[in-house]
């Protein structure tokens, strides 16, 4: 599509403040009833905007604001908020069929058929799907069925891991905030470092330290009296999300799946949040030479409504017994109608806006580091295709992490400029750019605009 076509998918004018404060009168009122009456376990009940309405990588509050939305619902609006298109589809769809319960229905089998034919290398045209409503669902089935498959019952997980909040997953998960007063956890997880070069763990530089932390997984995994002798499973995202989007050195992948292979255990690879085209490939795995013998995958591939899976080898997936997990609500026809849609906007024209999404990520990326030279709080720009993560730092030789007060100053200054865009990361100092893949080059200029003016004062 053209810059105009995909301009149209948006609000115009973007970003627009007409309120005098954000949030708004109309957004405090709505706020201050959300904090009586709804749970703030939920991760952003008290981030101070409310949503009204969304239009591509635009959203407008009760106030009337217009945001450049650079959240892309984290990760979730791969082709921008209610796409005409899908939402198109979602409506013909009610009018036909919605709930069907765990029996088949004609959308849902439509949507397994296609996700084999685009599935990464080693699941393509040879793997089922489970499905589920959330990304959480799709890993307590995979930690599950792994056990099943191989008799075994630890599993390996990483240092700024987030595979969800349920028990399972939630064992997994490092987060403290998702982790404090709330166990014991399952037992049998092994969390080893993830590669995070910014501040390797073993005080080394890439690429003079020959992968030591792919190496390390390797020797865990296969050097006797290391306590890993029963693992089943080893479950990685292929760019983590949550633990401050960080992108796996050249050639780490590739050895630690090796380290499985030699080892027994299955390769889970994580896609709820790097998958759907956002790092400029249908599936971030697809970077590498790797082939997963499962992927866990949601958020962007549902678009706007709730919708993800497990992808598993069809040789896999024939251990599992026939009734063994049920889910009521898996596999709705309006979601899968839905998330059809939405992956034949992702991929048509030779998967135009995907690769577009390299291209523009590229390009930003560059923006910032041009744009940040004299900027001291700016230390690291990474990532691929619009899974971009900006780590903030209070001194850029020491690397100190930019504090809450720091941090949560550039979050309202770029609010109160018209730009949503939430932190993530290990001391949560890592600014995410995810936007959905329509975001205009115009909205990206600017976008990178505000982020770099309001650094700059902080």
């Amino acid at each position: 599509m053209s810059e105009q076509e995909l301009a149209k998918l948006s609000y115009p004018d973007a970003p627009k403040i007409v309120s005098e404060t954000i949030p708004g009168p109309k957004a405090q009122e709505s706020l201050g009833e959300s904090f009586e009456f709804e749970s703030m376990a939920r991760g952003g009940g008290r981030f101070p905007f409310v949503f009204s309405e969304g239009k591509g990588a635009t959203v407008r509050d009760p106030d009337g604001n217009v945001m450049i939305d650079i959240t892309a619902g984290v990760a979730v609006n791969s082709v921008g908020r209610c796409h005409p298109r899908v939402v198109e589809t979602m409506k013909n769809q009610m009018e036909t069929l919605m709930h069907a319960s765990d029996i088949s229905n004609v959308k849902r089998t439509e949507l397994a058929k296609k996700i084999s034919t685009i599935a990464p290398p080693g699941l393509r045209d040879n793997c089922v799907t489970y499905f589920t409503q959330d990304g959480s669902g799709a890993v307590e089935t995979a930690l599950k069925f792994c056990r099943k498959i191989t008799g075994r019952t630890q599993v390996v997980a990483f240092h700024g891991a987030y595979h969800g909040v349920w028990m399972g997953g939630n064992s997994l998960t490092t987060g403290d905030q998702y982790r404090k007063g709330y166990g014991p956890f399952i037992p049998g997880v092994i969390h080893l470092p993830y590669p995070y070069c910014y501040r390797c763990c073993f005080g080394l530089e890439y690429p003079s330290c020959n992968l030591q932390c792919a190496k390390y997984v390797d020797y865990v995994l296969n050097t006797p009296y290391t306590g890993a002798d029963d693992v089943g499973a080893l479950i990685i995202e292929a760019q983590q999300g949550e633990g401050g989007y960080l992108p796996p050195p050249p050639g780490y992948l590739e050895i630690v799946k090796k380290a499985c292979e030699k080892h027994g255990a299955l390769y889970i690879s994580d896609e709820v949040q790097a998958g759907a085209g956002r790092t400029g490939k249908m599936w971030c795995i697809e970077h590498t030479e790797v082939k997963p013998d499962m992927i866990t995958w949601g958020k962007g591939m549902g678009g706007d409504v709730p919708m993800a899976g497990l992808t598993i080898r069809k040789d896999l997936a024939e251990q599992i017994v026939d009734h063994s997990q049920p889910n009521t609500w898996a596999g709705n026809a309006v979601a899968s109608a839905a998330c059809l849609t939405n992956i034949e906007i992702l991929t048509e024209n030779d998967r135009a806006l995907i690769n577009r999404a390299a291209e523009l990520g590229r390009d930003i990326r560059e923006m910032i580091r041009e744009g940040s030279s004299d900027i001291r709080v700016i230390g690291d720009v990474r990532g691929r295709g619009l899974m971009i993560g900006i780590e903030m730092v209070e001194d850029r030789e020491t690397r100190a992490p930019l504090g809450g007060d720091g941090v949560g100053q550039i979050v309202m200054g770029m609010l109160n400029r018209g730009m949503l865009m939430v932190p993530c990361g290990r001391f949560g100092n890592v600014f995410r750019f995810m936007p959905p893949l329509v975001l205009t080059r115009d909205y990206a200029r600017k976008a990178v605009e505000i982020l770099l003016e309001v650094a700059r004062h902080v």
